[in-house]
Formats: structure tokens, sequence, C-alpha cells
């Protein structure tokens, strides 16, 4: 099985639970450009549950699409776990879904430093409900910019999944 082929099967895995659980996802991805959203709506029947991905590569687009604070933006950065939180936050708003995520990364070659080397990727998840609930993780990914951005997207959906009640 070929790393697309692992994307398609999450994806779907992942269509079937949010399906399941009478969930709908959104998503605002910045270096996975999405890549996420096209996974998933790939899937056939995916209007069922999808119900919204921006892709929001510019401070500008996260400021003005997902309500990003200028603040944390200017002061966290894009990648960064504030934003990512704020990235999901205003997704899940924007879309009435019930499980938003969000990415933010230096998918490379270029654009590291060091406090935030190539392949270091924040990843958010809000979870509506009476309180909505965010979790966010940040991983370092190894490889070219291709790997990376393959490696994100899988997590991003295993985490998706991980959060779609059973």
């Amino acid at each position: 099985m070929t790393e697309f082929e692992d994307i398609a099967a999450l994806a779907r895995r992942t269509g079937e639970a949010l399906l399941a659980a009478d969930r709908r996802v959104a998503t605002a991805e910045s270096c996975t450009g999405g890549w996420i959203a096209k996974a998933l709506t790939d899937v056939p029947g995916s209007s069922s549950w999808f119900g919204l991905g921006l892709v929001t590569y510019s401070n500008d687009a996260k400021h003005s699409l997902l309500d990003v604070r200028a603040e944390t933006l200017e002061e966290q950065g894009a990648v960064s776990e504030e934003t990512v939180r704020e990235m999901a936050a205003g997704a899940l708003a924007a879309s009435g879904a019930d499980i938003a995520v969000a990415v933010s990364g230096i998918a490379g070659p270029d654009g590291g430093t060091p406090d935030k080397p190539v392949g270091t990727v924040w990843f958010a998840w809000a979870v509506s409900g009476a309180t909505p609930v965010t979790y966010a993780e940040c991983v370092h990914f190894d490889g070219d910019r291709e790997t990376v951005r393959r490696r994100s997207v899988c997590h991003a959906l295993g985490g998706v999944l991980a959060r779609t009640p059973a």
C-alpha cells in the first residue's frame, strides 16, 4: 500500500466514523494547502459529513477568515499552539461543524528557525459541545516538503478519527 492509499483509507475510515456518529467536520489548513479537505472530499458521500474547508496560508487569511487575533500572529507566529487553537475555533464557528481540525507548520525546504525547524507542525482539533474543547499538539516530521505535508495530513485525519465518538 502506498502512502497515498494510506491517506485514502484513513479518510474513508474517518468519514465512516463521522457518518456513524452523525458529526460534521471542517478544516482550516495552512502548510497542507487543502490536502486534508481534498482527502476527505475524495470519499464518496462526504457531503453528508464534510462542512467546510479553508486554506488560510497567509496571516491575513488566518486573521480575516478564521478570526485569529493579529496579536497572536505577531507575538506567537503562524506556527504556534495559540494560532492553531484560534484557527480551529474559527473554523468551528464559521462552519457549524461538530469538529474542526487546524494545521500550521513549516514544510520546507526553507523557513525553519532554531526554535521552529523545518518539519515543525502544530495541530489543533476543536470539538463542539456545551463547552467546546480544543486539543493541540506539536509534531516534528523528518523528510522533504512532500513527506512533511503527507505526514501532516495523516496526523490530522488520525486526530479527527480519534476525537469522533464511536
